[in-house]
């Protein structure tokens, strides 16, 4: 049986097959967003102490060979969700491959992603679902206690797909950015004793304490440390799970976070000139011209200069952490994470006009 808040909503392109437009081509990218759940399937597991929801089959336009799942729930002290995915194929379906263990409770319930999940059909990397085979198709999977009084508030669920051997053309600068700078608060990670590998939950707190400003909402600003205990992974052992340090942010009452990817920078640029700054995962050494990496780190993206220059909240140093980059070294950096972003930003605004599904678009509803 279905509880009283599960209802479903999908956005209405993640369902249409690959357009013959070259203007409204996928680009290699497509992001679907859940805003509720009716159509899930609602089944016990063995124990019975948990319910699972399993989406009905997932038909997106393109094919893909990596997926990313994020989410926004409330969840009580004691719960937890599991997020599981499976690609189906025309005559197989892979095993589902589990993306997080969520709890706010890790006393109880760690907080964690699953290793050791390779097989022939593919493998988890931390958050990521890569697949040896490209599929078309695929289902989610959600577990959750079964006691009423624990059963957590899913309000949102995304899925980012990538075709990873696209080479889509580069889109056209989107030059109204040009210029813009967005007053995201400066905060650094080297700040505290373990500040090196404190990157992630940094961002995500100059992000919210961005909103919490322009909202006049207190409440919204956490501290590093604040941000750090509650997105740590304890399989990982670190801070930079990406949909952890997504789900920390929409788990706050009017906020919307979550992890998507874009085909460029002018995508990136449409975000700024829409004044939501967004957090970037890329590689720190090609940032700052000075190897090949590997060197992940996460920034913040707070505008552009007039000749078209990212400038960035970069927390990894202890001093002047608004700077400004080559737009050449973002493209070489940021292509590491097959341009991977954190999206933040209140329930009730309205993200840039989506030409790609590369991104959720909010409907309101009364």
């Amino acid at each position: 049986m279905k509880t009283a808040w599960l209802t479903f909503f999908i956005v209405f392109c993640a369902w249409t097959a690959r357009p013959a437009d070259p203007s409204q081509d996928a680009r290699g990218r497509q992001f679907i967003g859940f805003d509720s759940f009716e159509r899930f399937s609602t089944t016990n597991a063995a124990t019975a102490a948990e319910t699972v929801l399993t989406s009905p089959e997932i038909n997106p336009r393109i094919k893909f060979d990596e997926a990313i799942v994020s989410w926004n729930a409330q969840v009580p002290s004691g719960s937890y969700l599991v997020f599981e995915v499976r690609a189906l194929y025309d005559k197989v379906a892979t095993k589902y491959y589990t993306l997080g263990i969520w709890s706010t409770d890790p006393v109880r319930h760690p907080r964690s992603s699953v290793s050791n999940q390779d097989d022939p059909d593919g493998t988890v990397s931390t958050d990521v679902l890569k697949l040896k085979q490209p599929a078309q198709h695929l289902q989610v999977r959600i577990s959750l206690p079964s006691y009423q009084a624990l059963k957590p508030k899913l309000k949102f669920l995304g899925i980012s797909l990538a075709d990873t051997n696209a080479k889509p053309p580069e889109l056209e600068p989107n030059r109204s950015a040009w210029g813009d700078l967005i007053p995201v608060p400066e905060r650094s990670q080297m700040a505290y004793p373990n500040g090196k590998v404190l990157c992630s939950p940094t961002t995500v707190s100059m992000l919210l304490g961005y909103w919490a400003e322009i909202l006049h909402r207190p409440n919204l600003d956490h501290s590093v440390p604040e941000v750090a205990a509650a997105v740590y992974d304890s399989q990982w052992q670190g801070t930079g799970n990406w949909p952890f340090n997504t789900a920390f942010a929409g788990s706050i009452d009017g906020i919307r976070a979550y992890i998507t990817r874009l085909s460029d920078v002018s995508e990136l640029e449409t975000w700024i000139a829409h004044k939501i700054p967004v957090g970037l995962s890329l590689d720190y050494d090609r940032l700052r011209a000075k190897g090949p990496g590997p060197n992940g780190h996460i920034v913040a993206c707070v505008g552009f200069t007039k000749q078209g220059d990212p400038i960035l909240n970069d927390p990894g140093t202890s001093a002047n952490v608004r700077k400004v980059f080559p737009r050449k070294n973002l493209v070489d950096a940021w292509s590491c994470s097959k341009n991977t972003v954190y999206v933040i930003y209140p329930e009730n605004f309205a993200p840039p006009e989506d030409r790609f599904c590369h991104w959720y678009c909010v409907k309101t509803r009364n």
